[in-house]
């Protein structure tokens, strides 16, 4: 291999991913698989060791997630690019991992060719977001996002607790979470706590 060649590391705890994300790289001309992970802790410990020119990331891995591995590897290396690379198409999943810092956010069912051109695209600088990436990000462009403690309320209802339980659960009245109930509904246009779990689930603001 050529020493101009693209490093690439692959973070996906599937083999099947791996490999298939494998045979890719080593079909590219110009780029070559230095290493592999599968939880977020080994990706930041290839990477101390590989330091390779673009990752590819997987947002929900085994222990911690990808974005969190994400923001280790890039505190350590400000000039790390990374490219998530998931299944997961939620709204908040793709905000959180962008803001966090990813160069690319990108789906499992895109075509090999548009992996190929968005990792040459992420080592030489450029950020690249696909067009059904950015569709579900404007589709819920300028609405009120759920504050951290409405977050913890959902994840809480998501759980199967009672009113009076979370109220125990976040040291807070029955009375304030009925009020946080009241505003998780309202952003999220839900019209019952089903509801307003299943729409936080598909937009991964919460996880089951």
């Amino acid at each position: 291999m050529q020493s101009a060649s693209i490093r690439v590391l692959c973070v996906d705890d599937h083999p099947a991913m791996r490999e298939g994300i494998a045979a890719y790289i080593r079909n590219a001309e110009d780029m070559e698989l230095v290493a592999e992970a599968v939880n977020g802790r080994e990706a930041i410990e290839q990477y101390r060791i590989f330091q390779p020119d673009v990752t590819l990331m997987d947002l929900r891995l085994p222990d911690i997630s990808g974005v969190e591995a994400m923001l280790a590897i890039r505190r350590e290396f400000g000039y790390a690019r990374i490219i998530m690379l998931t299944t997961f198409d939620g709204d908040a999943d793709i905000r959180r991992a962008l803001e966090a810092g990813a160069q690319s956010y990108l789906l499992k069912t895109m075509p090999r060719l548009e992996l190929l051109e968005t990792i040459r695209k992420v080592h030489v600088g450029k950020r690249h977001v696909p067009l059904e990436v950015a569709a579900q990000l404007a589709q819920h462009l300028g609405q009120v996002l759920l504050t951290r403690r409405e977050v913890e309320v959902l994840e809480k209802i998501a759980d199967g607790n009672r009113n009076i339980d979370i109220a125990a659960m976040l040291f807070i009245s029955e009375e304030t979470v009925k009020g946080h109930i009241k505003h998780i509904m309202e952003k999220l246009g839900a019209n019952d706590r089903t509801e307003a779990v299943a729409i936080g689930v598909r937009r991964g603001i919460i996880r089951l």
